[in-house]
């Protein structure tokens, strides 16, 4: 680990400093270490920085700490990512309160190319079960990351539907890595380490006290392209989540329900104030991303690179839909061991998918 997020993590443990105070610093001194090193009175001269923040750069209490979170970051196979740095979350760093540093345990950074946000109620009911089921399998041909909160709920409905599917999905916590809550959702927790990863800003003995949910939530819309809305009350997380997705830009869309459930209010309310789009399908959410247009030319692209036998099992399946491997080996004149790597090669380029019985068809 780099001296400088050393700093950077003692940097967020000064009392009273806030995060763009921080950010203010470091830009001003040119590093967070430079922020430790530099005098008293030219620390004065920034706007926003009193003699308490000065005084606490002076003790010895932060870094103490950033090496203890430095240490369990290390035996625990946690990465620790500042903003500064290129492995940052893209969209997370444009918004202007978005954490100094992450802390993120998986196989897979948050910096897939389409990323969603699932959110709502803790009690969730079969229809938003149903719903949340529904979209993300509906997204499932777009490899897109669903970002949720490890929350009871729809959050869990949403991990566990992203992993049902074979996509990402990343868990944004209101605790340290020490204790995942709620604790029913540990083993699920240890399976989006596998495909996606867990995020947190907050150290690792952190609790999941009531005021640090609305701290994860903006996480949760900052990183994402979109939030989903599935089922919320007139008041809640989820309605907190949304309305910071608005306020950093981010497209909010909601799943109507009935005008007497208790937990479609807050979705209806969405849609009435015109703060979140209906959506009753993916392709609403897909339409208004223009992420069908990013596939399309995908597509399109991958198509044109094609050698030319690859344009012939194209061409021969798209004009006769699906395909055993032995029609096709005997209408091009190709051995099997050949095509099947032909086949491989455009399976893994999502042209083609292959379907039980060695029969392909075109995606």
């Amino acid at each position: 680990m780099n001296e400088e997020i050393l700093y950077m993590i003692a940097l967020t443990q000064v009392p009273n400093i806030g995060i763009v105070n921080a950010k203010k610093l470091i830009e001003y001194c040119g590093s967070a270490r430079n922020v430790f090193l530099e005098k008293k009175k030219i620390l004065s001269k920034i706007h926003g920085i009193g003699d308490s923040i000065i005084d606490s750069l002076n003790s010895k209490k932060p870094l103490e700490v950033a090496e203890k979170e430095i240490e369990y970051a290390t035996n625990n196979s946690i990465r620790i990512v500042s903003y500064m740095d290129t492995n940052y979350p893209k969209r997370l760093k444009s918004c202007h309160d978005s954490p100094i540093v992450l802390y993120i345990k998986g196989n897979v950074l948050p910096r897939k190319e389409k990323m969603l946000a699932v959110v709502g109620t803790r009690n969730a009911t079969e229809y938003g079960r149903k719903a949340c089921n529904k979209i993300i399998s509906e997204l499932k041909d777009l490899d897109a990351g669903i970002v949720s909160g490890l929350a009871y709920g729809i959050d869990t409905c949403a991990h566990t539907a992203a992993l049902s599917e074979g996509l990402s999905t990343f868990a944004v916590l209101g605790t340290g890595f020490k204790t995942i809550y709620p604790y029913t959702n540990l083993h699920l927790a240890q399976e989006i380490a596998d495909t996606g990863s867990l995020i947190t800003e907050f150290l690792s003995d952190t609790k999941p006290d009531r005021e640090n949910f609305p701290k994860r939530n903006r996480i949760i819309a900052g990183i994402s392209d979109a939030v989903l809305v599935i089922e919320a009350s007139d008041k809640g997380g989820a309605l907190i989540t949304a309305n910071i997705a608005n306020s950093y830009n981010r497209e909010v869309f909601a799943i109507p329900g009935r005008i007497n459930d208790l937990f479609s209010v807050g979705c209806n309310n969405l849609i009435y104030s015109n703060k979140a789009l209906i959506t009753t399908s993916a392709s609403d959410i897909i339409n208004s991303l223009n992420w069908d247009t990013d596939t399309k030319t995908k597509k399109a692209t991958n198509i044109s690179n094609l050698n030319p036998t690859q344009q012939a099992i194209y061409s021969l399946i798209s004009e006769n839909g699906t395909c055993n491997v032995d029609f096709i080996a005997k209408k091009i004149n190709i051995a099997i061991n050949k095509l099947s790597f032909e086949l491989l090669d455009m399976e893994l380029n999502g042209l083609i998918s292959c379907l039980p019985g060695k029969n392909y068809d075109c995606i």
